[in-house]
């Protein structure tokens, strides 16, 4: 099997959490011997050629964070661009997102499951994971320790079934959270959480509290 991986993230592969991700899972793939080639479509100068990849290959799969439930722009935009194809090629997808249920993805997940019919591919399925937030911001070993279970879904996918299989469906985790749980997260959020995320905000060059009206 020859894979060809297109990062959909906006961001520079330096400062991506996809990319982190997509390194786990190319470990996977190489440990089954599977060959791959990997590219990002944040830096526009290349386009052209991972279009031309994606023309030449059959086995294609995207990687993509998911935004608020939505679906970066500038995927939308390469995607666009992407000449159909026939039911030899099979595309698969590979959604992550900061939110922790699965249910916070399932928006991104369905519209995902229509793009291969618009470009007249088969779909190979989604695997769909969150709790992966800042991935990027951890040392090199708590990277690994959060991205290390993908290396798995990479063995999976070399299977031949993508992401279609009951093991790709259970490594989302919960759905929903238990009551309980959702309650002592929404009171984190509000006490550390705020102050987790004001010190960063400060850090990065904000100035002004994160909650501060700028009109009316």
């Amino acid at each position: 099997m020859h894979v060809v991986i297109i990062n959909g993230s906006p961001r520079v592969q330096k400062y991506s959490n996809t990319d982190k991700i997509i390194a786990s899972f190319v470990k996977g793939l190489s440990k089954k011997g599977a060959s791959f080639e990997t590219y990002a479509i944040s830096n526009r100068k290349s386009w052209e050629i991972i279009r031309d990849a994606y023309i030449k290959n059959e086995e294609i799969l995207i990687a993509l964070p998911l935004y608020v439930e939505c679906i970066p722009g500038l995927l939308l935009e390469f995607l666009e661009t992407l000449p159909r194809k026939n039911e030899h090629t099979r595309i698969s997808f590979l959604l992550q997102s900061g939110f922790a249920e699965g249910c916070q993805l399932r928006c991104g997940e369905e519209f995902l499951a229509k793009l291969p019919e618009y470009l007249g591919v088969r779909y190979g399925g989604c695997l769909v994971k969150g709790d992966n937030f800042g991935i990027r911001l951890l040392n090199e070993e708590k990277q690994e320790q959060i991205t290390k279970p993908y290396q798995a879904m990479g063995e999976l996918f070399t299977e031949g079934d993508g992401f279609l299989r009951e093991e790709a469906k259970k490594f989302t985790g919960p759905e929903y959270f238990p009551l309980p749980v959702r309650l002592i997260m929404q009171l984190v959020f509000k006490t550390f959480g705020k102050k987790m995320f004001q010190k960063a905000a400060a850090s990065w060059g904000c100035a002004v509290p994160l909650d501060k009206k700028i009109w009316g």
